[in-house]
């Protein structure tokens, strides 16, 4: 093989690869494989209402079992995920905290309040504007699911449309 037929194959060889190889943010995470460690206290982080006010994250955890959902307005898989949201919210209104944490690529703050106006989804829209949520949680994309027990610790963890949320959430409370 001369040098430049070997540097043709290098790189056909390595594009083949990232052709084969699945991409983090496209690929569907199994449970448990994406975000903080099960097992694990939930993180704080500063993020903000929808009015621009800074708030703790955790005060919505406030002791009791909380689903977050790492979400924007422009993704699918959230768009997917809402039913699941709506029935664990409906199934369960005082038993759970449902929160969606917006994070603060390619959507304003504006656009999430005109979505939660629209849409009027009975639990809080967090604004994500400098990351803080994002980085404590380990949510490298959208549709990144947190499920935290009632003693702050994380006990469910998914990303992508193809989550049993509804069945997460049962599992978590038990039979009964």
């Amino acid at each position: 093989m001369n040098g430049s037929n070997g540097g043709t194959w290098a790189v056909f060889a390595v594009g083949a690869a990232l052709l084969i190889a699945p991409s983090p943010l496209s690929a569907q995470a199994g449970e448990g494989e994406v975000g903080p460690p099960l097992g694990t206290v939930a993180p704080g982080a500063m993020v903000e209402d929808l009015e621009g006010n800074p708030v703790q994250l955790l005060d919505y955890v406030a002791g009791k079992p909380t689903l977050l959902e790492f979400w924007a307005s422009w993704c699918e898989n959230c768009e997917a995920l809402q039913p699941q949201l709506d029935e664990i919210h409906a199934r369960y209104p005082d038993r759970i905290n449902v929160v969606a944490v917006a994070v603060a690529v390619a959507q304003s703050q504006r656009r999430v309040r005109r979505h939660v106006e629209e849409h009027a989804p009975g639990y809080p829209y967090l604004w994500d504007a400098r990351g803080e949520a994002v980085r404590a949680y380990e949510a490298l994309t959208t549709s990144v699911v947190v499920l935290v027990d009632g003693d702050g610790k994380v006990a469910y963890t998914g990303v992508g449309s193809g989550q049993d949320l509804v069945g997460a959430v049962a599992r978590l409370f038990g039979p009964g």
